[in-house]
């Protein structure tokens, strides 16, 4: 790959005082990174070299006030900010709050310019990012506004696909928000991002009921069988491979999970607990639905363990990887799609 068609990888900071920094230190210490992408870290030239020293580091960068000065080979630092930066592990500090929704800011402007062709964000703390300026739960739902598309929350693996019909939701309030327009929507995105993201042409979907049991034909709620059910037949009709509803408890003990593509749970613990016990470490949170690919890992700021050296650097690896193999997908679909009567040269 030629150094001008090598992917770039925006990177945003996240809470410095949890272990985003640490991660992204070790990951870019390693020159065959740079082989498979340029790397930009949207913080501080002195951020990033007060990083390296606090955990000697051999990192080697390149500081540069903008993405249009990129340099491929070579791990490039934007300057966000220009002050000094109190770090302080494991502290929560509405400061570096707003420095990491600082840092997102600028690389999503990147992002929708052109200038990176991925974002993977380090973790958040979805307390101290809240403002008069900013105030969204995480960066699914600012994402959301950014760009364009309806976004969702998927948690994939190689063998295992989680989407959330509901995801930053009270649990009292999860079956008020899913409605038929929902299910059908959400359904769609998944569907679609399993063909154009990850090559799948023909998608085996499962799908997990509401309620325990799926509500025991109404003892235990009648959501499944007067919402859900009536929806996934309407869905089915249209050829798509969408299965269920399941009852969620023996879903993933049984290895069902295995038997489909992705599995799409009503809301966030149903589908996030059982992803994280099979696959914490090597999961990733992809924002499907959007017209760019943002990934993270699969983990928060972990400010039990920030600023000790003891990071796992596996989850940020995965979700740096999957971001462009779906930008690769994405690019090869759209030469494959597009109409190949544009392409045929005029006749003299």
């Amino acid at each position: 790959m030629k150094k001008e068609e090598k992917i770039i990888i925006g990177i945003s900071i996240g809470d410095l005082n949890g272990i985003g920094g640490e991660i992204v230190i070790k990951i870019f210490e390693d020159q065959r990174v740079l082989e498979l992408c340029t790397p930009v870290i949207y913080a501080s030239v002195k951020t990033i070299s007060f990083l390296k020293k606090y955990f000697k580091s051999n990192l080697q960068f390149n500081g540069i006030n903008n993405a249009s000065q990129v340099v491929h080979g070579k791990v490039n630092v934007v300057n966000v900010w220009k002050e000094n930066v109190n770090i302080k592990f494991g502290t929560e500090n509405p400061k570096i709050g707003e420095l990491a929704i600082k840092s997102l800011q600028f690389a999503t402007r990147d992002l929708k310019k052109e200038l990176i062709n991925v974002l993977v964000t380090a973790p958040i703390n979805k307390h101290n990012i809240q403002s008069d300026k900013f105030k969204f739960p995480g960066h699914t739902d600012y994402l959301n506004q950014e760009l364009q598309g309806n976004s969702l929350m998927f948690m994939v693996t190689d063998k295992l696909k989680v989407g959330l019909l509901t995801d930053h939701v009270p649990v009292k309030d999860v079956s008020a928000h899913i409605t038929k327009e929902l299910i059908i929507s959400k359904i769609e995105t998944i569907h679609k991002s399993l063909k154009m993201d990850f090559g799948i042409r023909k998608p085996k979907i499962a799908v997990l009921g509401i309620n325990p049991h799926t509500g025991d034909n109404g003892v235990i709620g009648n959501e499944d069988d007067e919402v859900m059910r009536p929806t996934l037949e309407k869905i089915r009709e249209t050829g798509k491979l969408v299965y269920g509803p399941f009852s969620a408890d023996s879903f993933f003990g049984s290895n069902a999970y295995e038997n489909y593509d992705a599995v799409v749970a009503s809301y966030h613990d149903q589908g996030l607990i059982p992803f994280k016990t099979l696959s914490f470490g090597n999961g990733v949170n992809f924002t499907a639905g959007l017209n760019r690919v943002r990934t993270s890992p699969d983990h928060g700021t972990a400010y039990e363990i920030a600023g000790k050296g003891i990071a796992d650097v596996s989850s940020f690896k995965e979700a740096i990887y999957t971001g462009i193999q779906i930008f690769r997908n994405r690019k090869m679909n759209e030469e494959l799609t597009v109409n190949p009567l544009k392409k045929q040269p005029k006749k003299i």
